[in-house]
């Protein structure tokens, strides 16, 4: 992923989770992400039973894949599966928005 890529993916996360996440919630719900490579995954944190630390739990992956973004899921043995139902699309944005809008209970408990 170059640069210019990397620049607009941010931006475009960071304006998702500034209105994903209402400000008077966010001490109990954060939405955070990770950039590894061409892999872009989606966290959701909260605090820990008991403690002062925060839980991360991976919501969704996106991996750059010959010019188009594919979405996967990761199981309870945190293998990650490809979401053969979202086909791949070089706009990220409009994965972003797949994954949001998604009914089926795989990214969103």
């Amino acid at each position: 992923m170059d640069d210019f890529t990397k620049k607009r993916i941010k931006k475009v996360i960071d304006n998702y989770i500034e209105t994903k996440v209402p400000k008077h919630v966010r001490n109990q719900i954060r939405l955070n992400y990770k950039i590894r490579g061409n892999n872009i995954t989606l966290v959701e944190e909260r605090p820990a039973f008991k403690s002062d630390q925060w839980v991360e739990i991976d919501v969704a992956q996106f991996r750059l894949d010959h010019g188009e973004w594919k979405v996967y899921w990761r199981d309870s043995k945190n293998k990650w599966h490809y979401v053969e139902e979202i086909k791949p699309e070089e706009d990220f944005e409009i994965q972003l928005n797949r994954v949001d809008q998604n009914t089926n209970g795989i990214f969103w408990g």
